[in-house]
């Protein structure tokens, strides 16, 4: 399982990777905007889910979102952020999420949302 991980605060990087890998996530590629992941997603695009933040330097998770599926990519994506309006929730599912995960979260949230996007790949 490789997952590449968009979000621009280190902290929650370490936090979001920390939890992923007690799961059942073997490989996490960090980015700490959208114009890096975007970069790795077209140089390494074997990935098996993309995690992403809304609110990032630079290109936006949003932006992510549209640019990956501009290509045609079927990659399940999450969007992980404090973006919690309504609005904002259709907006990144008509823009190609799979899912939505609120910040703050706990671990049992994360791995709910992460059975559903990716049922197959539990342990």
């Amino acid at each position: 399982m490789k997952v590449l991980l968009a979000e621009d605060s280190g902290v929650m990087r370490k936090i979001i990777m920390r939890g992923l890998h007690s799961l059942w996530v073997e490989e996490v590629v960090e980015a700490a905007d959208g114009a890096i992941a975007l970069d790795l997603f077209e140089k390494h695009g074997d990935f098996n889910l993309v995690l992403t933040d809304w609110n990032m330097p630079n290109m936006t998770g949003l932006e992510l979102v549209k640019a990956i599926r501009a290509t045609g990519s079927k990659v399940p994506i999450m969007m992980i952020t404090t973006e919690a309006e309504k609005a904002r929730v259709v907006e990144a599912i008509q823009a190609g999420i799979n899912d939505y995960l609120v910040k703050p979260f706990d671990q049992p949230m994360l791995q709910e949302k992460l059975d559903r996007v990716l049922p197959k790949a539990k342990c």
